[in-house]
């Protein structure tokens, strides 16, 4: 027959280092979590809350919302990558073709401008010279002016 005897060991009769049973400062349960003055539910933002909340969704769930999600931004960052881009062409297409043809309208209008006056000088001096080639007594330098506008 075995019969057990308990054999105790040296290491176990020594008192282990720790804080003193007279020191107040020391708790066992002191802990960051046991410490309710910290948490302050008015300056957790929504984004954290919601954070907080992503363990009751299961992890199937929380994948095909992730994948949704991630293809709809991807998405939009083409779409929006696409319409810069065009904006980008259609801009420098103005600016290249648009310019230049502006100039030329407005150099042509300049042309158009003058082309009238002249015409309007040439016929102002018909009328000085019809009048002094007539004579005034008969007023034949009237009938032939043209009334001036």
């Amino acid at each position: 027959m075995v019969q057990l005897t308990e054999v105790v060991d040296e290491h176990f009769q020594e008192g282990q280092p720790g804080p003193d049973e007279n020191d107040e400062d020391y708790t066992d349960t002191d802990s960051e979590i046991s410490n309710e003055s910290d948490y302050d539910p008015l300056n957790e933002t929504f984004a954290e809350r919601l954070y907080a909340l992503r363990d009751i969704i299961p992890p199937q769930t929380r994948t095909s919302i992730s994948n949704k999600i991630n293809a709809t931004t991807d998405a939009i960052g083409s779409v929006l990558s696409f319409s810069g881009r065009t904006l980008w062409v259609l801009g420098t297409s103005a600016l290249i073709l648009g310019v230049p043809w502006a100039l030329a309208w407005s150099e042509e209008q300049q042309v158009i401008e003058m082309e009238k006056e002249m015409k309007m000088r040439e016929m102002g001096g018909d009328l000085l010279t019809a009048g002094a080639n007539g004579d005034p007594s008969t007023g034949d330098a009237a009938k032939d002016a043209k009334p001036a506008l």
